[in-house]
């Protein structure tokens, strides 16, 4: 298995050196974790495709200090500046147009790069000393639940890593919100994610298009695919809330996983995400309460969506990429 390091002074250092000579390691946000690389590095970039089986036609995320950074990377504009002030460092992924620097393995080929900068502070300090932005998709599997905790990252890929920098539990643990600006007037959300359109919105005082299932927009945004952040136990759906004499009378072989904390917990099959229905606490539990759930014997997941508004879109389109078949 990996080598788990805390976040010391010595052991930031050790793994800037590690991803310089071009090996990939497992790193905190707070998203989820990544499987980070030199983003300038081909050869390391194509590491992290092979560890996670990653097709290589779904492009990477360049990890960056700030906004400094973003003219060396892409053509900016305006509306980045924008988004890149008021929410960066942040859960907020900005596509431009890449500047050559940038290899074609890590965007797909594409003449599009995928920008943000974190705001976890021991990914910020390994930053500190590294001459290169950081390429970081999920610590997973592809396709499987990401990772929210160093061990999540040890469970899967343990055995393909040397080493996972252990930041703790992910503070906000969904993947960040995609916005393509490279139309600074016609700005589109790609991927729904844990900062809220609203947000979004405010910040350029004008409406941003929902998220259209077009084949170009998968390929631009990383973690579009139908299938996607998903058990191997299969997935059901209901949009209503599951009834209290529904969870009296359930099968024993199905798990069922509530937003908000149940009068009375039934049983062992019996999961819930908040004691009262918070958003923000649903979203940071929802992917380790499904690693929880997928590690049992059950024949299916029995899940409730929640409202369509603000983080519930985002709990909502990963708990339908979980129950795609």
């Amino acid at each position: 298995m990996a080598e788990i390091l805390k976040p010391t002074e010595e052991n930031l250092r050790l793994l800037r050196e590690f991803l310089l000579s071009g090996e990939v390691a497992g790193l905190p946000t707070e998203t989820v974790y990544g499987l980070g690389a030199n983003a300038l590095d081909p050869k390391a970039c194509q590491k992290v495709f092979e560890i996670k089986g990653r097709p290589s036609n779904d492009p990477l995320i360049c990890h960056l200090s700030g906004f400094s950074d973003i003219e060396r990377y892409s053509e900016s504009n305006p509306t980045a500046r924008i988004l890149a002030e008021a929410f960066w460092p942040g859960p907020l992924t900005i596509v431009l147009r890449k500047k050559p620097i940038v290899p074609d393995m890590v965007t797909s080929g594409l003449d599009s790069v995928a920008l943000r900068s974190p705001s976890h502070p021991d990914f910020r300090s390994l930053m500190e000393g590294c001459p290169f932005p950081i390429a970081a998709p999920s610590a997973n599997p592809f396709s499987y639940i990401s990772p929210t905790r160093s061990d999540h990252v040890d469970a899967n890929l343990g055995e393909k890593i040397a080493y996972i920098l252990d930041g703790g539990p992910c503070s906000l643990g969904v993947e960040s919100t995609i916005i393509d600006a490279r139309d600074p007037k016609r700005p589109r959300i790609l991927r729904y994610g844990a900062l809220p359109v609203a947000d979004i919105e405010n910040a350029l005082g004008q409406r941003i298009e929902a998220p259209v299932k077009s084949a170009a927009d998968v390929h631009i945004a990383p973690g579009s695919l139908p299938k996607h952040y998903s058990p191997r136990i299969p997935v059901e759906l209901r949009t209503d809330p599951i009834s209290d004499q529904e969870l009296r009378e359930s099968d024993s072989q199905l798990a069922y996983l509530v937003l908000r904390k149940p009068n009375r917990v039934l049983a062992d099959n019996i999961y819930w995400l908040s004691d009262n229905g918070n958003l923000n606490e649903i979203a940071k539990k929802l992917y380790a309460k499904l690693r929880s759930i997928d590690a049992g014997d059950y024949k299916k997941i029995v899940a409730e969506e929640a409202q369509e508004l603000g983080l519930g879109l985002t709990i909502n389109d990963r708990l339908r990429r979980a129950s795609y078949r």
